[in-house]
C-alpha cells in the first residue's frame, strides 16, 4: 500500500493532482485546502497518502500531513460519509477547526461543508465527539458544558443562564463559553442570575 508520495507536480484537476514520481504519474485526490497548499506544476511536492483498493479501481487520497489523514480516516467511519464528503469537510474546515466544531457540537460549522446536512452533522458529532477533544484547542469546560446541554444533563441554573444569553442574541457557543467562565468564578451551585451577570461581564470584555 502507498503511504506517501514525493515527486514533481505535473498538473491539477478539479479535485486531484497528478504527481510525477520517477516518470510515473499518480493521480491523487485531495481536499481543496490541500490542493491550494501544493506548489505550481514543475515544482517538487510530497503528500501523505491513503490507498483505497476495490475490485474495480485503486484510488489514492492525499493529505498535507498525518493529522489531516487521521481525520479523513475518522470521518470515513461515520455512517453515510464517503471519501468525497470527507474531503469536502476537510476542505471547509482545517483539522483543528474540525476538532473544535465536533467537541463543541457546533453543527452549523460542520453543515457548511458540501454534502453535510443537519442529520449528517449530528452523526459526526455523536460518533466522533469522544475522539475530538484530543485534537481540539477548545476549553475543556466549554466542551463538557456543550455535551451536558445537548444531552439535557446540565444543572438547571446553568442551562437557564445559557438560554437567557441566547435569547439576548448571543450565539450558543458564545453563551456556553461565557457561562462556563462564570461558573469557574461563582463556583458550583451558583444561581442563574449570578451566572448571567458574570457571563455578561465576560462577554463585555
Amino acid at each position: 500500500m502507498i503511504g506517501k508520495l514525493r515527486g514533481v507536480v505535473d498538473s491539477y484537476g478539479d479535485d486531484f493532482v497528478i504527481l510525477d514520481v520517477g516518470g510515473v504519474g499518480y493521480q491523487v485526490h485531495c481536499s481543496s485546502r490541500t490542493l491550494q497548499a501544493l506548489p505550481r506544476p514543475g515544482e517538487a511536492a510530497s503528500v501523505q497518502v491513503e490507498t483505497y483498493v476495490r475490485e474495480d479501481m485503486i484510488r489514492l487520497y492525499g493529505f498535507s500531513g498525518d493529522t489531516e489523514r487521521e481525520w479523513f480516516r475518522l470521518l470515513m467511519t461515520v455512517q453515510g460519509i464517503g471519501a468525497k464528503v470527507a474531503l469536502g469537510i476537510l476542505g471547509t474546515l482545517a483539522p483543528a477547526d474540525l476538532a473544535t466544531a465536533i467537541a463543541l457540537s457546533d453543527k452549523a460549522s460542520l453543515s457548511r461543508a458540501p454534502g453535510v446536512g443537519k442529520r449528517v452533522a449530528e452523526r459526526i458529532v455523536a460518533e466522533l465527539r469522544d475522539k475530538a477533544p484530543a485534537y481540539s484547542s477548545a476549553d475543556p469546560a466549554v466542551v463538557n458544558l456543550q455535551a451536558d446541554l445537548a444531552e439535557r444533563r446540565a444543572p438547571q441554573p446553568v442551562a437557564d443562564a445559557v438560554s437567557a444569553l441566547v435569547n439576548l442574541g448571543y450565539a450558543q457557543l458564545q453563551a456556553s463559553a461565557a457561562v462556563a467562565a462564570a461558573g469557574r468564578t461563582a463556583g458550583d451551585g451558583a444561581a442563574t442570575q449570578v451566572l448571567i451577570r458574570l457571563a455578561l461581564k465576560e462577554l463585555a470584555r
